[in-house]
């Protein structure tokens, strides 16, 4: 019974564990199709329409795709842009690429690790002190809330 009740209590960890690991491939698998059309073909979601806009919780926010670290929850800011915003990203998480998409110049950020879209970076706004707004997809993230210690 106790090796059965210790089985029981490990599982949970370990699914949690795994949910959490960076992976190394396959990226794209488990996700939606509502996911794809923003990581793999570059879209955007509607403004406002994302469920990480108003969290303000802290811990971190990681690839949807890949799990990859991308922002601390310290860096995250209101813009009332409609997108969760963020004026640092953690070191090496993110790429930046010229995008002349519809007429326009901006830079397209993507997951350093599996080159996920998550959306575009704006500089020289003057909303933060570190004058960059990452203006990120929510659908292109996930949140990992930090435990409160026992």
């Amino acid at each position: 019974m106790r090796i059965i009740l210790f089985i029981l209590s490990v599982i949970p960890i370990l699914v949690i564990a795994q949910e959490s690991k960076i992976k190394t491939s396959n990226y794209f698998d488990d996700i939606s199709q509502e996911e794809r059309r923003i990581l793999v073909h570059r879209g955007t979601e509607k403004a406002w329409s994302g469920i990480y806009v108003t969290n303000f919780g802290e811990g971190l926010y990681v690839c949807k795709a890949c799990n990859n670290p991308l922002f601390n929850s310290t860096s995250k800011f209101r813009s009332n842009c409609g997108w969760p915003s963020f004026d640092d990203e953690i070191e090496d998480a993110i790429t930046r690429i010229p995008d002349y998409s519809f007429g326009m110049n901006r830079l397209e950020i993507c997951c350093s690790n599996c080159k996920g879209h998550l959306g575009h970076v704006f500089e020289g706004e003057n909303l933060t002190e570190k004058n960059t707004r990452h203006c990120v997809n929510s659908l292109s993230i996930r949140f990992i809330a930090h435990k409160e210690p026992n």
